[in-house]
């Protein structure tokens, strides 16, 4: 019993992000203690078995600041330097939106 309360309390909220062929999920998880923290998890099917193959970091919230700056410092980077035209994969309500957003609408955290 306090294993299975434990599990359910563990996810608090999730966001799934599918990008092409691959799909992100953002998850709020409790701890014990209910202290919040974030696990960003890629996945991607392999082409050569069809098994999902997962990579997941975890972002503790005395970090969101600093990760969410060199997100964007990096990301601005890379725009400065090559041109970048994001990919929409989900529907849009306005289909005459560009397809190139900026950097400040992407990674604008007020945290």
């Amino acid at each position: 019993m306090g294993d299975f309360d434990n599990k359910e309390r563990e996810e608090v909220f999730s966001k799934k992000v599918r990008a092409g062929k691959r799909t992100y999920f953002f998850d709020v998880k409790a701890t014990r203690s209910n202290d919040y923290y974030v696990t960003i998890t890629e996945s991607k099917k392999r082409l050569e078995d069809g098994v999902f193959v997962k990579h997941k970091i975890f972002l503790y919230k005395e970090d969101f600041e600093k990760f969410a700056e060199g997100l964007k410092e990096t990301v601005e980077y890379i725009k400065d330097h090559q041109e970048v035209v994001e990919k929409r994969y989900e529907y849009s309500e306005n289909p005459t939106d560009s397809a190139k957003a900026s950097v400040e609408d992407d990674f604008s955290f007020d945290i």
